[in-house]
């Protein structure tokens, strides 16, 4: 979704909260979304990022347009767009990143999505990895144009099956009672994500390697970028 109707919830000068939204809150290395939160009336309220304060997401307006936000109130109507162009780019990088993980069978120890890069940080002791065998794997299954599902287990299948968190940082939210799987294809890959993500890999478009660094005795970083025209 591009966009959804809601209803604003908390308001102050730096934050507007609402009952539902279309906005990403920044987290598991990807941007929060920007776009604009339209009023009733039509004006619109420049929003420069999403952000998690608790369990709530909070649109955070561009600084000095938030006269605007102050101005409504709670129980105003109001409709949330994201900013596409911005947002669609991630999901394929995100999405590039699972399949980096699974080329890569390492353990994850960090890692940042954006528009036209991204990267993983694996805990790789000693290897030799080979950028362009890499990069003809990642584009090999991009190609193939596998599925993106999502599927639902409960927090104690999670806990049961702790071989499907690849992050070492970053464990997947728990307490609600169950957790949000993301498949690829029939056995591409398979692991717990609350990020955005593509319908197919054949959306992603190609993709190379540019470089991979050695950050610490064990940790190597892995940076991919779209190639021209992609």
């Amino acid at each position: 979704m591009r966009s959804t109707e809601a209803t604003v919830v908390a308001v102050t000068p730096q934050r507007l909260e609402l009952d539902r939204t279309v906005f990403y809150a920044t987290g598991g290395g990807q941007p929060g979304d920007q776009g604009v939160i339209r009023t009733e009336a039509g004006t619109e309220i420049p929003i420069a990022e999403a952000i998690k304060v608790g369990d709530a997401i909070v649109h955070v307006p561009v600084p000095g347009d938030d006269g605007q936000a102050h101005d409504l109130a709670v129980g105003a109507r109001v409709t949330a767009e994201i900013n596409w162009d911005l947002r669609y780019p991630r999901m394929r990088m995100h999405t590039c990143l699972h399949l980096l993980s699974a080329v890569l069978d390492y353990p994850v120890t960090g890692g940042s999505v954006g528009e036209v890069k991204a990267r993983l940080d694996f805990d790789i002791p000693e290897a030799t990895l080979d950028k362009e065998h890499i990069t003809a794997e990642l584009n090999r299954i991009i190609a193939e144009d596998h599925p993106v599902t999502t599927e639902w287990i409960t927090d104690e299948q999670m806990a049961a099956q702790p071989e499907l968190i690849k992050t070492m940082a970053v464990k997947p939210p728990m307490g609600a009672g169950r957790v949000r799987l993301v498949r690829i294809g029939g056995g591409q890959d398979l692991q717990p994500c609350g990020g955005t993500h593509v319908a197919r890999t054949g959306e992603i478009g190609q993709i190379v390697v540019t470089k991979i660094q050695k950050k610490g005795r064990q940790n190597r970083r892995v940076s991919i970028a779209f190639t021209a025209g992609t």
